[in-house]
Order: structure tokens, then sequence, then C-alpha cells
């Protein structure tokens, strides 16, 4: 927690808060008369305070995208800074920051990935990316991966393999899914995760070849699964689908706006399985989310395709001063304060170990997986039959037992994140040592709510 900041309790203010969310906000993903968001007074680091005082850990970094943690000094100067001097200037004009803040994540991109198209979020750099990827092509259909999610604009949304795609349909008509690996919950049938890697690959080789390759313009996926499960591809799984892509002609797009800077200890979650992708799509912890900021980090093949064509889109707020001056400082901090071997030494020293032990602890647990600063915990009634604990869309009284943990977490002082039955491990990068241990020890208390559930 943090040592220099209190927050007196102020129930006035916090009944305003309330009261005008109520009246007049309208919420994402939600049924509008049945939630009661927290008001929430300040953040510091690792924690934020509500109103009444009460300090929470946040275990999930906002929506895994506060990856240098609230109010970090180094960004909020430097977005004061860039507002005193040039508070926003139209993309079709150069900028210093944009243009410093574009060659840094080139230099960090794997391969020939050398130009960067800025947008306002992550949604919006899925929907260029498969624009690109169709221009190029001249092709329009897309393959994406069930248990996925990739923004909630029409084709974002379409590529989407979760349930929160149904409402919206139909919506981009030239989108297909397949099944990705999930050594847990293997559709293959497989028994190890080799194994796992290959059938997947045969079963999405199978799905080019009956959909057709000539109308495929892109796969895209998540390099490593976000919050439909942290599921880590298997060894040589992505290599896979990079040899698919290349034998068939087809753009393979890496969705890293959830892992992206530094989550799993890289600057790009594709670096750890040595593949390059044609476009990679990032968002979140590029600068935090201090100032809206996503985009597309384009191979040379791509963008020369654009050398005398003119690209089909922009955004009157691509490349925002404000944000791009934030994140510049980011990789400032990030090189500064090595936060890609602290996240690699906290998720292998400290995290891997104490989950481990707490799947042995618990009836409840049937796998813990991840990378980094990045992990599931996948809750099951039974470890022998992997029945989840709460149902696949679960609400309601059906997702009693999870929300029952993450009222345990919360009574507690830490925030989690969870997701039909599991809970996603997923600070700021920036966490103390003793901050990450005490959330893990709250976990692991939550846990036997849980266990009361388990047969």
């Amino acid at each position: 927690m943090s040592d220099t900041l209190t927050i007196e309790p102020d129930l006035e203010t916090e009944a305003r808060v309330r009261a005008d969310d109520r009246a007049h906000v309208f919420h994402s993903w939600s049924a509008q008369a049945l939630i009661d968001p927290l008001p929430v007074a300040a953040g510091e680091g690792s924690t934020f305070w509500d109103y009444q005082g009460n300090a929470y850990l946040d275990f999930s970094s906002q929506l895994v995208n506060l990856n240098l943690g609230h109010q970090h000094p180094d960004l909020v100067r430097a977005i004061q800074d860039q507002a005193g001097r040039l508070a926003t200037i139209q993309p079709s004009m150069a900028n210093d920051v944009r243009g410093e803040l574009a060659r840094r994540i080139a230099e960090v991109a794997p391969g020939d990935l050398n130009k960067v198209f800025f947008t306002n979020g992550g949604a919006d750099a899925n929907e260029n990316a498969v624009r690109m990827a169709r221009a190029v092509t001249g092709k329009r259909k897309v393959l994406s991966m069930y248990r996925s999610y990739h923004g909630n604009t029409t084709t974002a949304i379409s590529l989407t393999g979760d349930p929160r795609r149904w409402a919206n349909e139909p919506g981009d008509g030239s989108v297909a899914h397949f099944f990705g690996p999930y050594p847990y919950r293997s559709p293959f049938h497989s028994t190890t995760p080799e194994e796992e890697a290959q059938r997947a690959l045969e079963h999405l080789e199978q799905v080019i070849v009956l959909e057709g390759a000539s109308t495929i313009a892109a796969i895209i996926l998540e390099s490593i699964v976000g919050t439909n499960g942290v599921l880590v591809p298997p060894p040589g799984y992505l290599q896979g689908v990079r040899e698919l892509c290349d034998r068939f002609g087809i753009v393979f797009i890496a969705d890293e706006v959830m892992v992206g800077f530094g989550r799993v200890g890289e600057w790009f979650a594709v670096d750890r399985f040595g593949v390059t992708p044609d476009l990679i799509t990032f968002a979140k912890g590029v600068n935090s989310g201090y100032v809206p900021l996503g985009g597309v980090v384009i191979s040379d093949r791509i963008a020369s395709h654009f050398d005398t064509v003119a690209f089909p889109g922009g955004l009157t707020y691509s490349g925002h001063p404000l944000a791009c001056a934030a994140g510049v400082a980011t990789f400032e901090v990030f090189e500064r304060d090595g936060i890609l071997e602290r996240v690699r030494d906290l998720g292998t020293r400290v995290v891997e170990p104490r989950l481990r032990e707490i799947a042995a602890n618990h009836a409840s647990v049937g796998d813990v997986r991840g990378a980094g600063l990045f992990w599931a915990i996948e809750l099951v009634k039974s470890t022998e039959t992997r029945e989840p604990l709460v149902p696949f869309n679960a609400a309601g009284a059906d997702a009693a037992p999870v929300a029952a943990v993450a009222a345990a977490c919360k009574k507690a002082g830490v925030w989690p994140f969870t997701h039909f039955n599991r809970l996603h491990v997923a600070p700021p990068l920036v966490i103390a040592e003793d901050e990450l241990r005490h959330g893990l020890d709250v976990i692991d208390r939550a846990l036997e709510v849980a266990d009361e559930y388990a047969v």
C-alpha cells in the first residue's frame, strides 16, 4: 500500500458522485439498473481508494492497462509538460512526440515492423489492421479464435469469440472462427502441450482449406489470450500459425492490446515465442491508459503497399500529443527501472510458485497458468471432472460462487479481476514485492469460499 497517500472519509462527495453516475452515466456491458459502481476518490502506485477511505490493492490494473500504476509521476509530468507546450495537433502534421514514440515502438518490435499507425484504442487498432490486410491481399475473410476478445466496434466484435459478440450479430459477415489451443480443456483430446499444438494447427489448416485460402485476408489472434483465460500457446503453435499464413498467403495479425508493453516480461508477447507477425495491434500498456492511445505496428511489406496507394482510414485524434508524450515517458521508465526484467523475475520467483502452492491447497483450483504478471486461476467444482465452478457465461445466481470469492478479496482490500470461472492475477508492473505477496495471500484465503462449492 502507499506510504504517502491517505484518504479521509468524504461521504458527502461520495453521495454526489454516486448520484451523478446513477442519473447520467451509461455504463459498458451492463444492465444499468442492476449495477452499483464504486466511486473512486484517488489512486497511487498499486492502490486506489474509495470515498470512505478504504484502500484496494489493484490486482486487475483496472482493465489490465495500468502497467505503470496509478499517478506515476513521470507520466503525469510528461502530460503536463506537453499540455503546456502543445496540447494537440492534427494527425496530418508531423509532431515530435508522435514521431519519437513511433520510432521507439519500431525499435523494439520484431523483424521489419517499422511503421506505426496510431489509433485511439485497441478496438480501432484491430479494425484498421484488418482493413490493411484486406487492402493488401484483395481478400475479405478473416479467421479468429473462439475464446477471444478483439473490441466492440463492428469488425472487432465480429472477430470476438466470446458471448459479447452474440447480441451484436449480424456484424461483419466475413469472419469465421476456429478453436485455439487450450490444454486444460482440450477440444482436440490432447494429452500433452505438444500434442495440443499439433492438433490445433491441423484443425486450423482444415478451417483454412474449407473456408477457402483464396478468400482469407488475415488470421488474427491474441498472442496470449487475455480475458478469456490467459491461454498461453503451447510450444510450436504460434510458429505453426506463421507457417500456415506464409504457405497460404494470409496476413498474420497479433493482437497484443492486453499483453504488449511488459505485461508478460517482453515488449511484445510474440517475443517469447520467436515469431514475427505481419501486423501487431496494441493499446493499454503503451501509456497505461493515462490518455487513450492504441495502434498498429506495420511490416515493411504491408506498409509499402500504401506508398502510392492511399490508406482508406484515419482518426481525428491519431497519435494525440498528450497520449504520445505519456508513451515516450513509458519507454523511459521501462528502460530506467528495468521493468521487463522485474516482471520476469516476479513472475517466475514469486507468482508462479505461490500459485502452484495455492492450487495444491484448494479443491476448487483446477489449473493455474500464465507468464510474467499475467496469470489465471481456473476454478472448478471437481478437479477430477474439471466441471467449471460456474457455467460458461454465467450471470446472476449462477455466477454467485465466483462473485463470493471476489467479495472476499475486496473485503480484505484486494480488487480482483474475475471472468466466468476464473480469477486473473494482473497487478501493475510496478507493484512492490510485499504488495504482490500480500495480494496472493488474500486470494489464497478467499479461495476457501470457492472450496465450499467444490466436491
